[in-house]
């Protein structure tokens, strides 16, 4: 007998991992057992990210809500809890919120529709968030007794301190145009286009170096945390120096002042998009080979690459083993 589960996780052959909440029939509300579910997926795609293995990742949802935030059900179960097993209970949360806060990979949030309570963090967490006009937005804690309290460090940063203590004490409901103004969202799209607004965004993605969107978010996270200390200015000035003299960073830069494009990216501007993708990620799986960190075998993978570039279709290019998160 299978075990139900309240999410799923795929990856696409360009290398975009799709984190789905599937609790349509309860506006997708978490509860613990969805906690853990995405904390496992967060574990899976943070090694995966890191290895190269994933460009970017969407997190979205069933159904004409994007979460309702916490279930009613667990909500109860917590009420019989005493303070070690609600700190406990918090605590699987922040894990979750962090992990995803945290990937080694730009993330993209889809609202489609109601985002309440602990769902506003999962929104704040993500780098890019494109929602729907239809999408609403609330901090609905205090309403019953509670408080936002888990998901604060990142609802504040998007919002900031005056708007989030607006918010988090008033419980008022942010249409769309109101999110985008304060900065939670980024894009709006009308409801039938949200999902051609999320593909735009993330060929925008996935035009970029994947190497420096790691190291820029690493950074980035790094200069939110003491933007104005020595130890900040010295870690900018490593970064900034490993990316020149890597070999990527190299050929951009040549490039750009040699105006011509990339050199990978002349070798195979003829394939499809989509194609390309799958090629590119498959060379990323190959370079982890090289290394001793991947379990392709390096010299078929490099004839299929070769093979590929000149045409034809590579046996190991073309098998989904290739391609699958460990």
């Amino acid at each position: 007998m299978s075990e139900t589960t309240f999410s799923r996780l795929e990856l696409d052959d360009r290398g975009i991992a799709w984190l789905t909440l599937e609790r349509p029939e309860v506006h997708n509300a978490f509860d613990d057992s969805l906690i853990s579910e995405l904390n496992a997926h967060l574990e899976r795609l943070h090694h995966a990210a890191y290895h190269g293995e994933v460009r970017a990742v969407v997190l979205g949802s069933e159904g004409k809500s994007f979460s309702a935030g916490a279930d009613l059900g667990w909500m109860k179960r917590m009420v019989e809890y005493d303070f070690e097993g609600n700190l406990a209970d918090s605590r699987k949360l922040a894990a979750l919120m962090h992990g995803l806060d945290t990937l080694p990979c730009p993330t993209l949030c889809r609202v489609q529709g109601a985002a309440f309570g602990g769902a506003v963090g999962l929104a704040a967490c993500c780098d890019i968030v494109v929602a729907s006009e239809k999408a609403k937005f609330c901090l609905s804690e205090v309403k019953i007794g509670l408080s936002p309290a888990v998901i604060s460090p990142y609802v504040q940063r998007a919002l900031g301190e005056r708007q989030m203590r607006r918010y988090a004490l008033t419980a008022e409901v942010m249409d769309a145009t109101t999110a985008l103004a304060l900065g939670l969202v980024h894009r709006l799209a009308p409801h039938d286009e949200l999902d051609a607004a999320v593909e735009a965004m993330l060929d925008i993605l996935l035009a970029g170096s994947p190497q420096a969107q790691r190291a820029t978010k690493a950074l980035l996270a790094e200069v939110a945390r003491a933007p104005d200390s020595d130890a900040t200015r010295e870690h900018t000035c490593r970064v900034i120096a490993k990316l020149r003299v890597s070999q990527e960073g190299q050929e951009g830069l040549a490039s750009f002042f040699e105006k011509r494009r990339p050199a990978y990216q002349q070798a195979i501007g003829r394939l499809p998009v989509k194609r390309l993708h799958k090629l590119l990620l498959f060379a990323q799986r190959l370079d982890l080979a090289i290394k001793g960190a991947g379990a392709l075998p390096a010299w078929d993978g490099l004839h299929d690459l070769a093979l590929t570039l000149a045409g034809g279709r590579g046996l190991l290019a073309e098998m989904p083993a290739s391609y699958r998160i460990a």
